[in-house]
């Protein structure tokens, strides 16, 4: 029996030519069977596809690309062996492209330029004698070498979504240049068919359009190729080979030859690797290309190092974990890279638009000429043809499909840079609008490591055998109190006990036996639900608590021994970064499973006035929804596996990046160092990037409708004036230069300096 797997495969388009061509081949993608997503990066000419098949991968890549094919383009996959060989790849194609580009519009413009010149200087475009009809015969068969040198793949491109009952930009300039040299030659030809009047010919705009759009593409893959920076400095931190230890000797070999457990020393100044455990020396390590944090982080044996990130002072050995495609860098370069391609939702809108605006267009081009043929002044002919020319050269929607991928691409760089990873387009528009944001306590506004501060004897007559029941009794827990509790014992060379039937009570505490005695320790709703007597003490417990420590009961067989109070210090720029927030308008909530007393002490020193105390796990997830019922658009931020529904549930989840790996998995946003200052760059990176997306639909869409009325000779009864088809052509190839210039003014944006 088969079983379906998910597979993702990323394919690279040719002859995709403008928005309109996106919504065609998603659409005959997300039809092949098994096929659940296809998104298509128009900037960047990809198209990711995740699918469930159980058929062969290298037979589904074969589908999937005869399916492209059959919609009028091509397609290959891209193989993901090496990114930075698949980089390479890309980025050869693009040089060639380009080199291509360059070399077709210098052809065009060599014989449209010196035409142009000629018809502004006053020279005769018109056919009265034989000699003209002849001069005009040779220039119109010298612009037919132009369209097919420099403008066949116009041609092809227009030919094949003819073949596929569709439209593109394509489409539009071979209707549009295509009528211009056809009219032309009829007037060389039968110039009698004509009136005099309208006997003009217009080569000079068929050479010129090509010749203007071809450096438009050009100007556009050379600045496009700047949206992929982000990557390329990620893919830069890998180090391309390994000093590994084998057989006791240290041999360098390849990084891809380096296999899990192999010993790898790394010598100051060099960079780690891969990723792995420190089995000898210490060192610091800078991860500031990897987390945005400036200060090297001190490593000795035990700790993580990661790959990518670079040995400052000592000589270190260690033990290889993850290798490969498992690295943390190997899936952040993944993950931006995925998240690059992915829309938000002003993206698909956009692309709907687009796969509409091409057939208006066409209409509107065929009434302008309609209303030149009846209501127009003599000639007649001539006025409808330059109107309708000039409406569908102006009207290509290239500018409008570049709007949101290039600003998508360089926003979700400029993020990673920080420290921020972005998991896809939804989150990243969604992170502008944030309303309310709701921060989990310990691990996130806290370091996450607690430490024991007070232990007040009550009943009990040893603080060292209360420790050492606690902590052999919290040593089953992963709570950050309890290794703060485990930790505090072994520092003082406490030996722990052996625990039977530990239970874990959700928000709580937990519970055991040890040596015959019933062992209890949790906070103050769990003595009083095991009707422990806790009211002598509860004043203590209470002023502990109001100096943001948290105070915590242990009862030995069924009477309260002690109170054991433990406190998380405060992240350094918790504060700062919270004002941050604040100062954006944004409610900040903090939820907590701690006790009120604590929680509010917590909550004063960081300048929150809403929080919610003794939250149990199940219920911060109830907390998020009721917000989101106040019409709130809510981000939540946690570090833990407790956190993880309440994650999923907001409207955009940030994990800590120091926290659980299911926490992450959950999470739309990874901060991947742990300061809350991460959270506010990734809200001013979102609306930074959806600022500039608006911008440059703003921009195409009115040049769009400004430009198709000027372009039809709305001005014409009033002024007198008709833009010329020349003008249409340079104006619609520096549209998409505007575009992808201020997407790529994205790239000096930074976040409030903190």
């Amino acid at each position: 029996m088969k079983h379906n797997d998910s597979k993702t495969i990323q394919l690279i388009i040719e002859g995709a030519s403008c928005a309109s061509c996106v919504s065609k081949i998603e659409t005959a993608l997300t039809q092949v069977t098994g096929v659940t997503t296809a998104e298509m990066n128009f900037a960047d000419r990809t198209v990711m596809v995740t699918a469930n098949t159980a058929n062969d991968l290298l037979d589904f890549n074969r589908q999937l690309i005869k399916t492209v094919e059959s919609a009028g383009y091509h397609a290959k996959v891209l193989e993901e062996s090496s990114a930075e060989d698949a980089l390479d790849e890309k980025e050869k194609a693009e040089w060639a492209y380009y080199q291509r580009l360059i070399r077709d519009m210098t052809v065009a413009l060599l014989l449209g330029v010196p035409l142009m010149i000629y018809s502004l200087v006053g020279g005769e475009m018109t056919v009265t004698t034989t000699g003209e009809r002849i001069a005009w015969l040779v220039v119109g068969l010298l612009t037919l070498g132009v369209m097919y040198f420099s403008g066949k793949h116009f041609y092809v491109g227009a030919w094949h979504s003819f073949k596929n009952h569709s439209a593109n930009m394509d489409t539009l300039i071979a209707l549009g240049t295509g009528t211009a040299w056809l009219y032309s030659m009829v007037v060389v030809f039968a110039p009698d068919a004509i009136p005099l009047m309208a006997r003009h010919v217009y080569f000079e705009a068929t050479a010129m359009i090509i010749g203007l759009i071809n450096l438009g593409l050009a100007l556009e893959v050379k600045a496009r190729g700047k949206t992929s920076e982000a990557i390329k400095r990620l893919i830069g931190l890998q180090a391309k080979t390994a000093k590994v230890i084998r057989d006791n000797k240290e041999i360098d070999i390849e990084i891809a030859q380096v296999l899990l457990n192999d010993l790898v020393r790394v010598r100051p100044g060099e960079k780690i690797p891969v990723d792995g455990t420190v089995v000898e020396g210490h060192t610091a390590i800078d991860e500031s290309m990897l987390t945005g944090e400036p200060m090297p982080v001190e490593k000795s044996e035990h700790d993580e190092v990661v790959a990518g990130t670079i040995n400052k002072s000592g000589s270190i050995i260690f033990k290889a974990t993850r290798v490969g495609k498992d690295t943390a860098l190997a899936q952040i370069i993944n993950m931006v890279k995925r998240a690059q391609n992915s829309k938000p939702p002003i993206g698909r809108l956009a692309d709907v638009i687009s796969a509409y605006f091409v057939p208006t267009v066409m209409i509107i081009a065929i009434v302008s000429a309609l209303v030149w043929l009846n209501f127009g002044p003599d000639p007649t002919v001539a006025f409808a043809i330059v109107s309708a020319t000039t409406v569908l050269i102006i009207a290509c929607p290239c500018a409008l499909g570049l709007a949101t991928p290039m600003s998508v691409m360089v926003g979700v760089g400029k993020a990673a840079e920080a420290g921020v990873l972005i998991r896809n387009g939804e989150a990243l528009q969604t992170a502008s609008k944030i309303t309310a944001m709701v921060l989990d306590k310990t691990g996130t506004i806290t370091k996450g490591a607690p430490t024991v501060t007070d232990i007040c004897l009550a009943n009990a007559d040893n603080e060292q055998t209360v420790l050492q029941l606690a902590a052999s009794l919290e040593a089953g827990s992963e709570h950050p109190l309890a290794q703060a509790i485990v930790e505090s014992a072994l520092e003082k060379d406490i030996e722990l006990k052996k625990i039977d039937g530990f239970n874990a009570i959700a928000g709580l505490g937990v519970e055991a036996s040890c040596e015959g005695q019933e062992l209890l320790f949790g906070n103050q709703k769990l003595m009083q639900e095991r009707n422990i007597d806790i009211s002598a003490y509860l004043i203590k417990a209470q002023t502990l608590a109001k100096e943001a420590k948290t105070p915590m009961y242990f009862a030995v067989n069924n009477t309260l021994a002690a109170i054991i109070a433990v406190a998380d210090p405060i992240k350094v720029d918790s504060i700062e970064a919270i004002k941050r927030l604040q100062r954006n308008n944004i409610r900040v909530i903090m939820l907590t499973g701690d006790n009120s007393e604590t929680a509010a002490a917590v909550a004063k020193k960081v300048g929150i006035t809403e929080f919610f105390a003794e939250v149990l796990p199940e219920d911060k997830a109830k907390k998020i929804a009721e917000l989101q019922m106040e019409n709130e658009i809510v981000g939540m931020t946690g570090d833990g596996i407790n956190d993880a529904p309440a994650l999923a549930l907001a409207d955009v989840g940030f994990a800590i990046g120091t926290g659980t790996d299911v926490a992450i998995e959950s999470a739309d946003i990874t901060l991947m160092r742990g300061s809350l200052h991460g959270l506010a760059d990734a809200i001013a990176v979102s609306k930074a990037t959806l600022r500039n997306i608006k911008q440059n639909l703003f921009g195409a869409f009115i040049y769009n409708v400004a430009g198709v009325p000027f372009a039809a000779g709305i001005l014409y009864p009033f002024f007198g004036l008709l833009l010329n088809p020349v003008i249409a052509g340079a104006a619609m190839a520096f549209s998409s230069l505007t575009v992808v210039t201020n997407a790529n003014r994205l790239r000096l944006f930074k976040p409030t300096e903190h």
